[in-house]
């Protein structure tokens, strides 16, 4: 059963457990929901249903009376590691059942491609377990992936080894786009790979079709919302950034807030008009624990949940200015105007000619790479273009860069960073980037992924 976002919300709702009723079933396993629905868990119970919880986020006050709760956030939960993603959770309770049941552990982990999207996805930690489980589920899905997810990669045209930020930034757009866009389901018959392989490319190419619609929709808006800040002068000096529009789609505003944070580094909300209530998703910024904030705003709040660093919440329309100006004040606690300048973490500091293959592989040795362990950061100075800096779509960056004359080369691409153009063209520059290796007409070089660029004092 998946529920419709628009009319049910995102989790357990009372149409669910009515719809097992009404179909006969007996036990409700919910799956990255329900550690906060205690009274929706109380209503399927005295319709004689059973409830299994295997859910990964922040309990509240009252655990659900369900007949077992699987959550590693538990404060008496005792299981050693805590940052499992939700499906990371079901996939614990498959393998519990499977060993209870004595079935042959090869029958679960043919499906850890489907398990790393949803680690990848879901932006945990790439840490611990975590990294173990991605690391098994990359090789399969870059090895023989189900039919559902092979179609997507194809659709996506990338042509390299996939590793955790391809899944963030290509496959789970795409999947979650079904959810956003109209229906859930569609991604759902794609995964469980329940259409024929002709069926299979349908649904794919819908996805394919949703998402392009997603992003129009997620510019449009993003760019609206830009539009109001700027126009504010009050907006534009607060320390959060809360904002609503009736006329906003729903399955689009967290993407909105996560856009908003790039231009405007600060906690951010963005809210629509929904059945008669606002709906919000939250994005915050380093140091800032999203969650508590909106905790201690819950006077004002129909519903909420979340983690340090996204949440979702929804209240009557009359509450938003009230629960702004709360938010607002918490946020002037507890940060200061230096925590709104976003930081690059520097791993080292290395010259061009250091780069080498050996270098590369022994750095790939920490991978998969992702929160909690992202892929170093390295710095170099006083570096050069050769002549062929470009624009690519207008916004991307190209270069040919080097540090010593007659020194070795590298081409390097930075992503939206076009307005660094005539800097890079005016003298050296300083770099900060990631090492990556890029393939093309069927070679492999390495390649510098740029992540910042400033005048050289060199």
């Amino acid at each position: 059963y998946v529920p419709n976002r628009y009319t049910e919300g995102y989790g357990i709702s009372f149409k669910g457990v009515d719809f097992a009723a009404e179909n006969g079933f007996s036990l409700i396993i919910a799956l990255d929901c329900g550690i906060k629905e205690a009274v929706k868990v109380e209503y399927a119970r005295e319709k004689g249903i059973d409830f299994i919880i295997c859910d990964h986020h922040l309990p509240g006050p009252e655990i659900p009376a369900a007949v077992a709760v699987l959550d590693p956030k538990q404060s008496d939960c005792n299981y050693p590691y805590k940052e499992l993603s939700g499906c990371g959770v079901g996939f614990k309770l498959m393998q519990a059942l499977g060993m209870v049941m004595e079935r042959n552990p090869q029958d679960l982990y043919r499906l850890m491609d489907l398990l790393v999207v949803s680690i990848a996805s879901d932006i945990v930690p790439i840490t611990g377990e975590n990294r173990v489980l991605a690391w098994f589920g990359l090789q399969q899905l870059n090895e023989s992936p189900c039919g559902g997810l092979r179609e997507l990669i194809q659709l996506s045209g990338i042509k390299r080894k996939l590793g955790i930020s391809e899944v963030v930034f290509s496959l789970g757009p795409r999947i979650n786009a079904a959810g956003r866009m109209e229906d859930a389901r569609f991604a759902v018959k794609l995964l469980l790979g329940e259409a024929h392989a002709e069926e299979t490319k349908e649904h794919a190419d819908k996805l394919q079709e949703m998402n392009k619609n997603r992003q129009t929709l997620d510019r449009d808006i993003t760019a609206e919302a830009l539009g109001k800040i700027e126009a504010d002068p009050e907006l534009r000096e607060r320390f959060t950034t809360v904002l609503c529009d009736p006329g906003w789609h729903k399955g689009v505003i967290g993407i909105v807030a996560s856009r908003l944070i790039e231009t405007y580094y600060r906690p951010t909300i963005i809210l629509t008009e929904s059945e008669g209530k606002l709906a919000g998703s939250a994005r915050s910024i380093r140091g800032f624990d999203l969650y508590e904030a909106i905790y201690e705003c819950r006077e004002h709040l129909l519903q909420f949940g979340g983690h340090t660093f996204a949440a979702g919440l929804s209240m009557k329309p009359e509450q938003l200015p009230a629960f702004a100006e709360k938010f607002e004040s918490i946020a002037r606690q507890r940060l200061k105007p230096e925590d709104m300048v976003p930081e690059i973490e520097i791993e080292g500091e290395v010259q061009l000619g250091e780069l080498t293959d050996k270098f590369y592989r022994l750095i790939q040795r920490f991978a998969p790479f992702g929160p909690g362990n992202m892929r170093p950061l390295l710095l170099s100075r006083g570096v050069r273009d050769t002549g062929f800096a470009r624009l690519l779509k207008d916004e991307h960056l190209k270069l040919n860069l080097q540090q010593q004359i007659n020194g070795v080369r590298f081409n390097a691409i930075g992503f939206g960073m076009a307005r660094h153009l005539d800097l890079v063209r005016k003298g050296p520059v300083d770099i900060v980037y990631t090492l990556e290796e890029n393939e093309w007409n069927g070679q492999i070089s390495l390649q510098l992924q740029l992540k910042d660029i400033r005048a050289s004092e060199q």
